[in-house]
């Protein structure tokens, strides 16, 4: 068995080289494809992941260099070239631990599960930002009341899917509101999702933060869309 790491790149060379070789030293117990989409990085992002390749001999890490489109963008390239039986993605910065992931592949390699996400609220955190908490909350929340599904991290990065699932999905979304669609489109279909707690360490928006309110809107939009389509 294979999985699929996706890591969509854009202007992270803060933290690229540590999120690397924490990628590198992961141990899943199954081989490992790990696809850097790079986004349009204006910065060194794609020097750090060549030079991070070239010196490390990984023959496991690809990295895809596209045009800026978003995040979401990235993310669909990404599931189109996976190979892996188990497909993920991890963001490129340091706010979660890709540790959890031997957690989280647990109930799909045992076939229990066909979606699972990794809730950064069933673990106590404080909040960095609180419109942060509170907008994720509500977006929770607003899944519930349209899909009949009770989730409590629906903005979660770490979603963990069997390939067939996530490769049957149509996704059209090119920026942060992939998240959403990826989630309505799996309720939709009947699919369950597995929630298990993971550890968070939000950083800052001086740090390279990129979600705003404005996504937040967009996340709203985008449930409430694909609930009548």
């Amino acid at each position: 068995m294979r999985i699929s790491i996706i890591i969509p790149v854009f202007n992270e060379e803060r933290t690229l080289e540590k999120i690397l070789e924490k990628m590198s030293k992961l141990n899943l117990g199954m081989r490992k494809e790990i696809l850097i989409i790079n986004d349009g990085s204006t910065d060194n992002s794609r020097k750090i992941i060549e030079d991070f390749i070239k010196e490390n001999k990984k023959e496991d890490i690809k990295v895809i260099s596209k045009k800026n489109e978003g995040k979401g963008s990235a993310i669909r390239v990404g599931i189109k070239l996976a190979r892996g039986e188990i497909i993920t993605i991890q963001d490129a910065d340091l706010e979660y631990d890709p540790n959890d992931f031997k957690t989280l592949i647990k109930p799909i390699v045992n076939g229990k599960e066909k979606v699972v996400y990794g809730s950064r609220f069933l673990k106590a955190h404080k909040p960095m930002y609180k419109i942060y908490f509170l907008g994720n909350k509500f977006l929770s929340f607003l899944t519930k009341v349209l899909y009949g599904h009770r989730i409590t991290d629906m903005e979660t990065c770490y979603k963990v899917f069997d390939a067939k699932v996530i490769k049957s999905i149509d996704l059209r979304a090119n920026k942060f509101d992939i998240e959403p669609e990826i989630t309505s489109k799996i309720l939709k279909k009947g699919i369950r999702i597995k929630e298990i707690p993971i550890s968070y360490s939000p950083r800052k928006i001086e740090e390279g933060k990129k979600i705003n309110w404005k996504d937040g809107i967009q996340a709203i939009f985008t449930l409430l869309y694909w609930r009548a389509h």
